[in-house]
């Protein structure tokens, strides 16, 4: 009964002593000297034009999965904190899906010259290695195809992620992607997204045809894409489409779950 007592009379805070913790808390900042003020007022014009200069930069990028605005780009601003440090550098095989993937490492052929220059997150674009309209057209028809050729089980429609861009989907989905969204294309720089088997996206990633996407990392970024979403660069002639179209039918099996072009 005494504990009690004791509990019960101790003195709780008034409000004016909390507010005299903080204001004393504050009061460095507060009663700062010009100097402070000074420093804050010179950092201004910089961080002002880095950010100008850097919006401008998201916008030459053109539309893409945010809002084409200056919330878009602060949306993008804060990924950042959590895009992968090296995207060409693949991530380990689960236990369970090693040697199950859909590529055949000998049939994909080396992808002739450097890498393009890539830039952004979303849009997430090539700026260099740029194709000329001739062959994206093929790109693009290659794909239709495809949705053509199998339309029980394939179809064209507006890509869930880049939502202004036609996607090939499939109407089976065992690995989870927007939708069953397979890949899509961008006609601003010829280059592709799509989700691939893990070991796939290691193949894709030795034999130079593509990269990680930079938010490809699993986890809470599963809500933005799937861990095995990469970009494929953008074909520089007919030849190389086709070795993209072969990519692309092992984005179709992964995300159907079967080998779905050797029926």
């Amino acid at each position: 009964m005494d504990v009690l007592s004791n509990m019960t009379s101790a003195p709780m805070p008034s409000s004016a002593s909390i507010e005299n913790q903080l204001y004393f808390s504050f009061s460095p900042y507060i009663f700062a000297g010009p100097s402070f003020w000074t420093f804050v007022l010179m950092l201004c014009p910089p961080l002002i034009y880095l950010t100008y200069k850097d919006y401008n930069t998201f916008l030459s990028l053109g539309p893409g999965g945010t809002p084409y605005n200056f919330k878009g780009y602060m949306t993008i601003t804060f990924l950042r904190l959590f895009a992968l440090s090296n995207p060409l550098r693949p991530s380990p095989v689960p236990k369970e899906l090693q040697n199950t993937g859909y590529l055949d490492s000998s049939t994909i052929s080396k992808r002739g010259s450097n890498r393009p220059n890539v830039v952004g997150i979303a849009p997430h674009r090539q700026t260099t290695q740029r194709p000329d309209q001739d062959v994206f057209n093929h790109l693009s028809s290659s794909i239709m195809q495809l949705a053509k050729d199998y339309p029980q089980d394939l179809r064209i429609a507006t890509s869930t992620f880049e939502k202004h861009c036609p996607g090939l989907f499939s109407n089976r989905q065992v690995n989870t992607t927007k939708m069953g969204e397979v890949c899509h294309a961008h006609d601003s720089d010829g280059s592709m997204h799509m989700t691939l088997h893990p070991e796939d996206v290691k193949t894709v990633l030795e034999a130079g045809w593509g990269e990680r996407h930079p938010l490809s990392r699993g986890g809470w970024c599963r809500r933005f894409v799937p861990p095995g979403f990469v970009m494929i660069y953008a074909p520089r002639s007919k030849e190389e489409v086709e070795t993209i179209v072969v990519i692309i039918k092992a984005g179709v099996c992964w995300v159907r779950g079967e080998k779905f072009f050797a029926k």
